[in-house]
């Protein structure tokens, strides 16, 4: 036998021993693969991992490498990734009670006297319902917003449903709402309650009776139940 002829009947005598070793290192530590020295499973010439002779599907699923070499032998929720575990849902809150909206309209012939913003006595008769309503809630802001009809011209009707419902914070504060919890705003004529046909005609009795809705003080309170 020539020398390299011996060399070569060596070394496949060294792997054969090297893969009989690692068989039987792979039962003593019930793996189904073959393990070389590394700790890696060995491969044929063609990438098929060496099975054991303990090799079944069954124990292929308990071995660390039965995915890697045998994934489509395997049941699919073993080599299936797994899901992270879920947190355990958070207990709702409970939910914050909503501010309770209050909203009054006062009619301007019961706060003024027609092109008027100084409170006649029945408005505030009126404004101590307001008052009396706002001390049931913890109150959070007063909006009063002014309207005037269509006689006038627009800034002029701009200026006076702006003072009408700063007559109506003045009032409001004096009987202890405080003053920075009242926002006042006017709209002059720009947002009319009757509709263009309801009150047709020149300026007379009947007509600003009809434009009455329009002559008007929105009051809205915002706050929570006591």
């Amino acid at each position: 036998m020539n020398k390299t002829a011996k060399h070569s009947v060596m070394a496949l005598l060294a792997v054969t021993l090297g893969v009989c070793a690692s068989l039987a290192q792979a039962q003593a530590v019930d793996r189904v693969y073959a393990i070389d020295g590394r700790g890696e499973v060995v491969v044929d010439p063609y990438g098929l991992c060496w099975r054991t002779s303990s090799w079944t599907p069954a124990a292929a699923a308990k071995d660390p490498a039965g995915c890697t070499c045998d994934k489509d032998l395997l049941p699919k929720e073993v080599c299936a990734p797994k899901a992270a575990p879920v947190a355990p849902a958070a207990p709702k809150a409970s939910p914050a009670t909503a501010p309770a909206r209050v909203k009054e309209t006062l009619a301007a012939d019961a706060l003024f006297d027609f092109d008027k913003a100084v409170l006649r006595s029945e408005g505030k008769a009126k404004l101590d319902g307001v008052v009396a309503r706002s001390q049931q809630l913890v109150l959070e802001v007063v909006i009063a917003v002014g309207h005037a009809d269509r006689f006038g011209g627009a800034a002029y009707n701009q200026k006076l449903s702006e003072r009408r419902a700063t007559a109506v914070k003045d009032y409001l504060v004096s009987k202890g709402i405080p003053a920075n919890r009242i926002y006042t705003e006017g709209k002059g004529n720009k947002q009319p309650v009757t509709k263009p046909g309801d009150c047709k005609g020149p300026k007379s009795a009947k007509v600003i009776q009809c434009l009455q809705p329009d002559r008007r003080v929105d009051i809205e309170i915002i706050g929570t139940q006591k």
